[in-house]
């Protein structure tokens, strides 16, 4: 990579080419060859020395690395999957102290530095460590943590590398995909009341979402609704449409007592009553919100070792959801956990290089910490 000497010497240059490498591995969702070159770029980086359990879900791989096989007491969750980008996004570049590319901060470095404390502390701990790597946290996590999970994968406590700025987030908000659909009567555009337009009832019903849950001005901790697409098989400016559809990303708190604790079902019946009736609402997907106990031994070790490192390891929460919350859902707390940067899923996504090795001190302090 152009300009990586520039980074520093000897084990960090090392360190942004082994990331800059990984950054090059455009491994989405619809590449399922580069899911798995990611995967096993980061288990060859690990190394022989471990037992490897590998898992496969809906076409995507994943592992879990531990010692010798035991259940672990702590888990180190990375996913290596990403979002889709610009073809130049996958060539990592190098500003100073940021790295910028395509999973850079969400969540490649994070990953790399997971996999080297695991390969540095996992035979000397008094208790079993495990390395956790997926590769579809980006298209929900049901095949790859949520995968493991139902496949009797536990632990005691789970740290999450998403990006964190080394705070320390013990909540989460959970997750609905929901599509709308409306059917009508086609008719000549000349003669709209002939007809029965689907679109403008799908439409109409987003706007009483929208109304039910409006878009804060700024950051707030409440239920939000984002439109991410509105579509109709009708191609032709004369004719009404006969069927159209939305599709729904909605984020809920653990205090919306419409949406927590509630199944596929009871929240699509939720929003069909808010909607109104001219439409169906099939929820496709549900992840429940994710908490875990801020006053636990483990989040108290954690936030001193962040401080340790020099930073502050203020409790955080965090809007997106994330994988903690397939071990929330099983009583076992779950926090992310991990270095700084900005601009996930943006064009100038980046990685702040200079929280790598504060990162790494940190939680090499916190699994050194914990007694067996």
């Amino acid at each position: 990579m152009e300009d990586v000497e520039d980074a520093g010497a000897g084990e960090a240059v090392e360190a942004v080419a082994e990331l800059a490498e990984l950054i090059g591995i455009r491994s989405t969702a619809d590449r399922p060859d580069d899911l798995r070159r990611a995967l096993d770029m980061v288990l060859a980086l690990v190394g022989p020395d471990f037992e490897v359990r590998r898992f496969e879900s809906g076409g995507r791989p994943s592992a879990l690395v531990t010692r010798d096989g035991r259940q672990p007491r702590i888990i180190l969750n990375a996913h290596l999957d990403v979002v889709p980008g610009e073809p130049h996004q996958f060539t990592a570049r190098l500003d100073d102290d940021r790295l910028y590319g395509r999973g850079a901060h969400d969540m490649k470095a994070a990953a790399l530095v997971m996999a080297r404390v695991f390969r540095e502390v996992a035979g000397e701990l008094p208790y079993g460590l495990g390395l956790q790597l997926v590769t579809d946290e980006e298209v929900g996590g049901f095949d790859g943590t949520g995968h493991q999970v139902a496949q009797g994968v536990r632990a005691g406590f789970v740290v999450i590398g998403e990006q964190s700025n080394l705070r320390v987030v013990a909540e989460s908000k959970g997750i609905i995909r929901a599509r709308l659909s409306a059917t009508g009567r086609t008719a000549h555009a000349a003669y709209p009341w002939l007809g029965s337009n689907a679109l403008l009832a799908v439409t109409d019903a987003v706007r009483r979402l929208l109304e039910r849950y409006p878009v804060p001005a700024a950051e707030e901790w409440v239920t939000t609704v984002n439109v991410a697409r509105i579509e109709t098989p009708n191609r032709a400016a004369n004719v009404v449409p006969a069927a159209a559809s939305a599709l729904l990303d909605i984020r809920f708190p653990p205090s919306d007592p419409d949406l927590t604790g509630r199944g596929p079902e009871e929240i699509a019946t939720h929003l069909r009553k808010v909607a109104g009736g001219a439409v169906d609402v099939v929820v496709e997907a549900v992840g429940a919100p994710h908490h875990a106990d801020p006053d636990s031994a483990e989040v108290r070790l954690l936030r001193a070792a962040a401080r340790d490192a020099g930073f502050d390891g203020a409790l955080l929460r965090k809007h997106g959801a994330a994988d903690g919350r397939f071990y929330s859902a099983e009583g076992v707390d779950a926090v992310i956990f991990g270095p700084g940067g900005d601009g996930q899923h943006g064009p100038e996504e980046y990685v702040d290089l200079r929280t790598l090795e504060p990162y790494r001190q940190a939680l090499l302090g916190f699994l050194r910490s914990l007694e067996a």
